[in-house]
């Protein structure tokens, strides 16, 4: 079993920076793929960024050169930096992790955390 807890959600300006984290604990976190999801409201659940167990990265296409997902195994933290953001980035954000780095990038989840709102103001 492994819990999952974000931090890090806020309002912030258009154009400004907010650093998400997710903390693991019970199982390592490192033998998993783990990622963020973002759900607006009415819109699906979408994933935007995921990091696999040797560092491959994935990013969607909208954040490219925006965001950058990280992870620390030793402090079983995942991190997602996410700088020039707009209104539309606007959702709650999901931490996740999966054994499998292809599930994850198909929506599929083993843990879920709670989510943390991100809001962008114009």
């Amino acid at each position: 079993q492994v819990q999952l807890v974000e931090s890090g959600g806020g309002l912030v300006q258009a154009g400004g920076s907010l650093r998400l984290s997710c903390a693991a604990s019970g199982r390592t976190s490192s033998s998993y793929t783990m990622g963020w999801f973002r759900q607006a409201p009415g819109k699906e659940r979408q994933v935007v960024a995921a990091i696999s167990t040797v560092s491959t990265t994935y990013y969607e296409t909208s954040v490219k050169g925006r965001f950058t997902i990280s992870r620390d195994n030793a402090k079983n933290t995942v991190y997602l930096q996410m700088n020039s953001l707009k209104p539309e980035d606007t959702a709650v954000y999901y931490c996740a992790a999966d054994g499998l780095f292809v599930d994850l990038l198909r929506g599929r989840a083993d843990y879920w955390g709670q989510g943390t709102q991100v809001t962008v103001s114009s």
